[in-house]
């Protein structure tokens, strides 16, 4: 099963399409926030980006690791690891902070890293 799914890029396409929904979370944070205070309570609720976080963890291992074990090439996953670095330092900066417009990098910088990853395997 697991060759089956390397075999397509599933795990890489999964975590380019949380990327993306990562993405929109953040950018629908800030407009619910500017305009619904009640709203960004919950969006912002700690437990909301560290299960997140949590899942990113586990597909850019998945796909990333199976890229270096397919192809050898370290790029996408350096580039994905900075990522999900920049991710991580954002939950620990916050919202108030800046944090959201670094979610928002880190996002499409591990998007990117798994689009190579994805490349690379084809």
């Amino acid at each position: 099963m697991i060759a089956g799914v390397s075999r397509d890029g599933l795990i890489d396409r999964l975590a380019i399409g949380l990327s993306g929904l990562c993405f929109v979370h953040c950018i629908a944070s800030a407009v619910a926030i500017a305009v619904l205070a009640s709203a960004g309570t919950f969006l912002l609720d700690p437990i909301f980006h560290e299960v997140g976080m949590s899942i990113a963890f586990v597909l850019g291992v998945l796909g990333l690791g199976r890229g270096i074990l397919k192809h050898g090439f370290m790029l996408p996953a350096s580039v994905g690891g900075l990522g999900l670095g920049v991710m991580a330092g954002s939950l620990y900066i916050g919202h108030e902070n800046g944090g959201t417009l670094y979610s928002i990098l880190g996002v499409l910088i591990v998007a990117l890293g798994h689009d190579l990853n994805r490349r690379a395997v084809l």
